[in-house]
Parts: structure tokens; C-alpha cells; sequence
């Protein structure tokens, strides 16, 4: 698997090592460069099923740098596709809400049209294609959203530490979305690549992020709740308050029916996969507990 230092992979790393999966090769950024063509190729040979879990996930950074971005999110997975296409190994790829428009009522079933509206969207997209051109038959491309989890930046360990500093904090409620574990997805891609191995799980897309839906200010307040702090903290605004140089979708939630062409039943609903996560002495909980605190400080 590629990104091994990153937040899912980490936990897919944990999840694979729980489940005494077979020889398992677990390569940080560091360690293999996906735009080197000739170190994919090396690689991946020999191996009967890869994970791609790096990638380019600067948003912002991306729309000064998008030929940049491309060359990892769009080139690399080409790089990693064409070396299972060789090697005759399947590819979970995992890919983004982004590469939709976010202007949608209702969730994006999988075989949605894609219309990103930034230049991240558009490098993850390119990697989708490449996918799907070169693994027809076993390429699998999981889209994830919000993600939060133990090791590393994410919305949810920052309202928990902006806790220890400030009395109230403003955050937006007008983007709307699935929070999702990176450790439940992490199992979740294990489930899948075990049943393609099988032949229960046939290639295509898949949307791997908890089931229902909430907006960022609704996320905060539940992780107040969750971890014993007031709710009442968290303030609604718009967007605007909050200007960020790469467009956001508004509407990020997706359909799960395809996992019933591979026999395994949607993510769990956001708040109990939530509160899983932030149980008591659990490694997310941990990682985010927060000081008190200081009082009257905004």
C-alpha cells in the first residue's frame, strides 16, 4: 500500500496487522515516489493487490500548484494503475467528494457526472480516469469525505484543541457533508479488497463515507457533546467568514448503493461512528483531549 504515513494509512496499516492479512508491504511518501514510474513498477510487482492511499490533499495549495497536484493525484495513480495492469494486480484507489460540483439536493449515487469545481477536484479526477481506462475489469475507486481520525490535521482534533483556548468558536453551517473515521474506512477498504480478491466484489466505484449527514457547525457541537464539553460554544456562520482561495462544494454527501453489488452493508451513521471514535480511552479520544479551557478567551 502507498501513503503508509498518512492518517488512513496508518490506521490501514493497524487494521491489515489486526487481521493477520498475508505479506503486507506498507510504503510511506518517503519511501516510494508514485510519479517515478519505474519505482511503481518495481514496487508493485510481485504483489496481488495495492491500496492507494497518498496523494496530493493540499486543497488550497492546489490552485496555485495544479500541474503539481496532477502529477501526484493524476499521473502517480495512472503510474500505479499501469503497474497492476502489468503485474495483474487489482487497485483500491481512493478518491474524493470534490469531483462533484456540490450543488446537488440530494446524495450523489456513484455513477453521478463529475464536475469539480477546483483544481484539487480536477487532479483526483484525472486519477479516477486513469483507473478506469486501465483497470477496467479490476480497478476500484473508493470516494471518501471529511475525514477525521487519530494521526493527523483534522477538523475534528482542532475544535478539540481550539477548546483549551478559546470560550466560542465560530464555524460554518452552511457546507454539508458525512464525517467519516479514517479508522472505519480503513476496515471498510479491507473488507473490500478481501471480497474483489474473492470475486463477491465486482471493480467499479464505491463511496466510502459514513451514512447520513451534518453540517461543520453540526459536527462541532456533537463533538462537544461527545467529549463533555457545551455545545452552546460552537456559533453558526456563513462561509464568507472564512474565505479560503480553492471553492468548496456546498453539498457533499453520497450515495451507498453500490456496496450491495459486493454483498457489504454502508458505513455507519456519522454520530454513532462518532462517538466510537471519541469512546473513553480510545486512540482518537487521546489524541484530542483537550485542556480546560481559558475562560472568557475568544
Amino acid at each position: 500500500m502507498t501513503g503508509a504515513g498518512g492518517m488512513l494509512g496508518r490506521d490501514l496499516v493497524a487494521v491489515l496487522a489486526d487481521r493477520h492479512a498475508g505479506r503486507v508491504t506498507a510504503a510511506t511518501r518517503a519511501q516510494l515516489d508514485v510519479t517515478d514510474r519505474a519505482a511503481v513498477r518495481a514496487a508493485v510487482t510481485g504483489h496481488q493487490l495495492v491500496v492507494n492511499a497518498a496523494g496530493w490533499t493540499d486543497v488550497d495549495g492546489a490552485e496555485q500548484g495544479e500541474a503539481a497536484a496532477t502529477e501526484v493525484n493524476g499521473t502517480g495513480v495512472a503510474n500505479l494503475a499501469a503497474a497492476c495492469a502489468g503485474a495483474g494486480a487489482r487497485l483500491l484507489h481512493v478518491s474524493t467528494d470534490y469531483v462533484f460540483a456540490g450543488d446537488a439536493d440530494r446524495p450523489y449515487p456513484e455513477d453521478a457526472p463529475t464536475a469539480p469545481v477546483n483544481a484539487y477536484g480536477r487532479s483526483k479526477l484525472a486519477g479516477e480516469l486513469a483507473v478506469r481506462r486501465l483497470l477496467p475489469e479490476t480497478g476500484y475507486l473508493v470516494r471518501t469525505a471529511w475525514l477525521y481520525g487519530a494521526h493527523g490535521p483534522n477538523f475534528v482534533t482542532t475544535m478539540l484543541r481550539l477548546a483549551a483556548r478559546r470560550q466560542h468558536l465560530d464555524v460554518v453551517d452552511d457546507q454539508i457533508g458525512q464525517p467519516t473515521w479514517s479508522y472505519a474506512l480503513a476496515e471498510r477498504l479491507a473488507d473490500l479488497g478481501a471480497a474483489g480478491w474473492r470475486g463477491t466484489a465486482p471493480a467499479g466505484t464505491y463511496h466510502g463515507t459514513a451514512t447520513g449527514q451534518t453540517s461543520w457547525y453540526g459536527l462541532a457541537r456533537e463533538v462537544f457533546a461527545r467529549t463533555g464539553l457545551d455545545p452552546d460554544r460552537i456559533r453558526p456562520v456563513g462561509s464568507d467568514r472564512f474565505p479560503r482561495p480553492a471553492r468548496r462544494p456546498g453539498y457533499s454527501v453520497l450515495g451507498h448503493g453500490g456496496w450491495s453489488r459486493a454483498g457489504l452493508p454502508p458505513l455507519a451513521e456519522w454520530r454513532s461512528m462518532l462517538a466510537e471514535a471519541l469512546h473513553p480511552g480510545g486512540a482518537l479520544r487521546a489524541a484530542t483531549r483537550p485542556a480546560e479551557p481559558v475562560p472568557g478567551h475568544r
